[in-house]
């Protein structure tokens, strides 16, 4: 199994630009400004880390094995990356929300 190139959807970006504004707005000290950019560098660390390299192991979100999620820990919680394996050579990333979220938007 070859390396898979990872492709973020227009709505995954805009889920990008919400978590990192959800976390500039709570932010009190130049520390926590540094924390909300970590946050999103290590979910795109890990996406690109995980999917790029074996899509298949992860947890099934319905009933096509195409549709996956990735949960990433960060913190006292964490994020999960809803994708879909496109073909053998691709994987797209559909949404992205934080583990306490109800669903994706």
């Amino acid at each position: 199994m070859g390396i898979f190139e990872v492709r973020y959807t227009p709505a995954a970006r805009d889920d990008l630009l919400r978590l990192f504004d959800f976390l500039l707005e709570r932010a009190q000290t130049e520390e926590d400004f540094d924390t909300a950019q970590e946050a999103i560098d290590a979910i795109k660390t890990a996406v690109q880390r995980h999917l790029s390299r074996s899509p298949f192991i992860y947890r099934k979100a319905g009933s096509s094995p195409f549709l996956r999620e990735l949960i990433i820990p960060y913190g006292s919680a964490g994020y999960v990356a809803l994708y879909e394996i496109e073909d053998a050579d691709t994987v797209n990333i559909l949404a992205i929300r934080h583990q306490w979220e109800d669903d994706y938007h």
